[in-house]
C-alpha cells in the first residue's frame, strides 16, 4: 500500500468530510474523492460509508485507521531522530490560546520557551472558541471551559477563580450588589458568548451548611474578547466587571478594583484551564517539549491564582 494513500485516507477520518480534508491537503474536493476511490479498489473494500455532510469509517476502514495512525506517527517519530540528530531541537507547533490569558499569563511563558528552543516555530493562535483541533490544524490548545470535549485528551491545569468586581468610583454612585441576582441592576462590563446569552452561576453557604446555588442572566452593555480593554473600561467606572482573577490580581491588591460578591464561587465561562490535545495524533518532539514546559510552569504558578 502506498504511504501517501495511507496518509490521505487518515487526513479525511480526522477532518470528518471529504470537503474539510481537502481544505487541509490544499487539494480539490473531487481529487480527494478520486484518490480515496482509487484506494478502495486496489484494496477490495469500502473503507467509508458517504453522507452528505460527514464520512464514517466502516470496520475495515476503521482497523485501517488505527494501523495507519500507528504507521505514520513511527515514520513520523523516524523523521524526527534523523533530521535532529546533531542538532538542536527543532519542529513547529501551532498553539491556541484564549485571549485574556494569553495577554497576562502565557505571553511571557511563550517568550521563554522560544528563548529555550529558538529553532522550534511556534504559530499562536489567540482564539476563545473550543473548536475542532484538526480542521484548525492545532496540536495543542488552552481553554478555560467545565467539561472538556469527549473528542480530545484533556490534561487539567487547575481551578479558574472567576472575581466580580467595580471600581471604587462606580460604587461611589451605585450601592455594590448583595446578591448574585443584583447584578442585573447593574452596568455589566463582561465577555459575551458568540450567540447567547451570558449566563453567571454563583454558589455561596447556605443554613445548615448547606450550598446555595444560582444563576443570573445578563446583558453586558460592553463586552469584548480582550479582557485588557475590558478591564480599562471598568477601571474608568463604566461598570461592574467579571474577571477571571488572573487578568485582574494586581488592580485587586492595589485597590484600583473592589472584589464584590465575595461569599460567592462564580463562574462564567468555565471552572477550569485545561490542555487540550488530539488522541492518536503523533506529537513530535517540538510538540511533547511545549507540552511539558506549559504543564510544569503553569501548575506552579496556579496557586497562587486563588483568592
Amino acid at each position: 500500500m502506498d504511504l501517501n494513500a495511507l496518509r490521505l485516507f487518515v487526513d479525511i477520518v480526522d477532518a470528518g468530510n471529504l470537503s474539510a480534508a481537502a481544505r487541509k491537503l490544499k487539494m480539490t474536493r473531487a481529487n480527494v474523492s478520486y484518490r480515496l476511490k482509487a484506494l478502495e479498489e486496489e484494496l477490495g473494500v469500502q473503507l467509508l460509508r458517504r453522507t452528505t455532510r460527514h464520512v464514517e469509517p466502516t470496520p475495515v476502514g476503521a482497523g485501517l485507521y488505527e494501523h495507519g495512525r500507528n504507521i505514520l506517527g513511527e515514520v513520523a517519530a523516524a523523521n524526527a531522530l534523523i533530521s535532529n540528530m546533531g542538532k538542536s531541537l527543532q519542529g513547529h507547533v501551532r498553539l491556541s490560546v484564549p485571549t485574556g490569558l494569553g495577554h497576562s499569563l502565557l505571553s511571557p511563558l511563550l517568550v521563554r520557551f522560544k528563548q529555550r528552543y529558538p529553532d522550534i516555530t511556534l504559530d499562536v493562535v489567540f482564539d476563545n472558541r473550543v473548536h475542532n483541533l484538526v480542521s484548525e490544524d492545532v496540536e495543542v490548545a488552552l481553554r478555560i471551559i467545565s467539561t472538556p470535549p469527549d473528542s480530545v485528551v484533556a490534561t487539567e491545569i487547575g481551578a479558574v477563580d472567576w472575581i466580580v468586581c467595580a471600581a471604587p468610583a462606580y460604587l461611589a454612585g451605585h450601592p455594590a450588589p448583595q446578591a448574585l441576582a443584583g447584578l442585573q441592576a447593574h452596568a455589566i462590563v463582561c465577555a459575551s458568548p458568540v450567540g447567547q446569552k451570558l449566563k453567571a452561576s454563583g454558589s455561596r453557604a447556605g443554613g445548615n451548611d448547606d450550598e446555595v446555588r444560582e444563576q443570573v442572566v445578563l446583558e453586558p452593555t460592553l463586552s469584548s474578547e480582550n479582557f485588557a480593554f475590558l478591564k480599562e473600561a471598568v477601571l474608568a467606572g463604566l461598570g461592574v466587571g467579571i474577571f477571571p482573577i488572573y487578568a485582574i490580581g494586581g488592580e485587586l491588591d492595589s485597590g484600583a478594583l473592589v472584589p464584590l460578591l465575595s461569599d460567592y464561587r462564580i463562574s462564567v465561562f468555565g471552572s477550569k484551564l485545561y490542555m487540550l490535545t488530539m488522541p492518536n495524533r503523533y506529537q513530535t518532539l517540538a510538540t511533547r517539549y511545549l507540552l511539558n514546559f506549559l504543564k510544569t510552569e503553569l501548575q506552579a504558578v496556579w496557586p497562587r491564582l486563588h483568592r
